[in-house]
């Protein structure tokens, strides 16, 4: 049976745990503004150094290797703009997990502790069915970690196949500015 100290020590811990997700949250939009005014900063500076030396050409052949020198690195900075962008989202849902795992986990832990207070406080003749509910519980706790693994496994596959696009896009800008 749950006291009333604890009931609220439980909804404080939830509270505290609501305040801080929601201040991991902020903490990455903050982070993404951050990211978007440095790189419209950074690409307002460039257009105007862009525009001066289009303004500077003389002829088609100087055009064509103006833009050449102009495509790779536009592609190297999307590619890291991305990965900017993909590093504080997959930060702030680590956040989110980590603190999902710690509180799934303190759940468990109590709620194990009431099944072994109710078994202890159980009728004579109902070992059975007590064995049963904890056999249910340790199936439902070796599910849930099955599926946190494999949600861990296919976020390391994802970040590995961005990590290869990127990289691939700017070996494709490379190689083509290199050809022309």
């Amino acid at each position: 049976m749950l006291t009333a100290e604890q009931v609220l020590a439980s909804q404080k811990a939830t509270v505290e745990t609501l305040f801080g997700l929601t201040s991991k949250a902020f903490e990455g939009v903050e982070k993404l503004v951050e990211l978007n005014l440095t790189a419209a900063k950074a690409a307002l500076e460039e257009a105007a150094g862009t525009t001066q030396a289009v303004m500077g050409v003389k002829d088609a052949q100087e055009l064509l290797a103006l833009q050449a020198s102009l495509f790779q690195p536009l592609a190297e900075k999307s590619a890291a703009y991305s990965r900017h962008v993909y590093d504080i989202a997959t930060g702030t849902g680590a956040e989110f997990g980590r603190t999902f795992e710690a509180q799934a986990a303190e759940i468990q832990k109590k709620f194990l502790a009431v099944v072994d207070n109710a078994a202890k406080n159980a009728p004579a003749g109902s070992e059975t069915a007590v064995a049963v509910f904890k056999s249910a519980v340790a199936a439902g706790n070796n599910a849930l970690e099955s599926v946190q693994k494999a949600v861990k496994q296919a976020t390391e596959v994802a970040e590995a196949n961005f990590n290869a696009v990127a990289n691939q896009a700017v070996n494709a800008a490379k190689s083509t500015s290199k050809k022309r």
